[in-house]
């Protein structure tokens, strides 16, 4: 099976995290960069937009990941928020889409559950498994960029659960084509 580029993206406005990894041959994976895309609240909110379009257009030409994925939004309570981020959320997806790739999309519970095997698992488990699941000497800071690197990991689990169902369920190739009523 071929190495795999993810870009893994926590959707914010105000600081948007990334986390790219690579899934190697087997269960194997590699972090490559993390980091977060940050924008000032003085800053009118079409400029902030721009900024994170720009930024994520950049780090997909850097790194040419294969696929973005991205964290669905779970809102609760503020409404407020939950509509700047839906709209830093939309720009990323944008930027993915023009950039050509494939766009994925977990819920948090979904995320929590291929990292940690608990799909209510707390934000120190998660982080602790991104760290040890990518070996790395320290939990990614900022925590952004941590989730962003977990949505990233998420994929490579479930994407990789995802191509052998498409196999499994594969129509099989008998030879005898029925519609036709003659060998292919």
């Amino acid at each position: 099976m071929e190495s795999l580029r993810i870009l893994g993206v926590d959707p914010g406005l105000a600081r948007l995290g990334y986390g790219i990894l690579e899934r190697g041959s087997g269960d194997s994976l590699y972090h490559v960069a993390h980091g977060c895309i940050e924008t000032s609240a003085d800053t009118p909110l079409p400029e902030r937009l721009r900024h994170i379009f720009q930024q994520l257009t950049e780090l997909c030409r850097t790194y040419r990941p294969g696929v973005m994925v991205v964290e669905e939004l779970f809102f609760s309570r503020n409404a407020t928020t939950a509509f700047t981020v839906g709209q830093a959320r939309g720009v990323a997806l944008l930027a993915g889409a023009e950039a050509g790739l494939a766009v994925m999309e977990y819920t948090p519970m979904q995320v929590k559950q291929a990292v940690t095997g608990y799909g209510r698992a707390d934000k120190r488990q998660v982080q602790e498994m991104v760290r040890l699941l990518l070996r790395l000497t320290n939990v990614p800071k900022p925590d952004d960029a941590a989730d962003a690197l977990a949505v990233a990991i998420a994929h490579a689990h479930t994407g990789r659960i995802g191509e052998l169902e498409a196999r499994i369920t594969a129509p099989k190739r008998t030879g005898w084509v029925w519609e036709r009523g003659r060998f292919q």
